[in-house]
């Protein structure tokens, strides 16, 4: 599975990244920023793009909306809050999903996306 991050904090880009290519992901890209993500996804193709909700001066669920537009990536959306303080924006975005930051795994992809099984290897 190709993954891209949108987060705007370098050192969670950095663990997320080790974390998720320790198990098996492969991370295509990171970006900061909306305009960065949306130019990412068109060039590197990701199969999901991990979304934070709060991009410092941009919503993640903007940004969740106009990948649903530009993009074929399915958006889970990641927070360092609790989901229960963001059901009602995560019920009314077009994201697959949601995981706390603090369960970010490649095992919390699959089952967010559906797909169970471990790839081979």
């Amino acid at each position: 599975m190709r993954v891209l991050i949108v987060d705007d904090s370098p050192h969670f880009l950095d663990a997320a990244r080790e974390v998720l290519e320790g198990e098996g992901l492969t991370v295509v890209g990171c970006a900061s920023a909306g305009a960065g993500a949306l130019q990412l996804t068109h060039e590197l193709k990701p199969d999901v793009v991990l979304v934070d909700v709060d991009l410092g001066d941009e919503s993640g669920f903007d940004l969740a909306e106009r990948f649903a537009t530009t993009a074929t990536a399915r958006v889970i959306m990641i927070s360092v809050y609790p989901e229960a303080e963001l059901t009602d924006l995560l019920v009314a975005s077009p994201a697959a999903g949601f995981v706390a930051k603090s369960e970010l795994s490649a095992g919390a992809i699959r089952k967010v996306l559906g797909c169970h099984a471990r790839p081979p290897g």
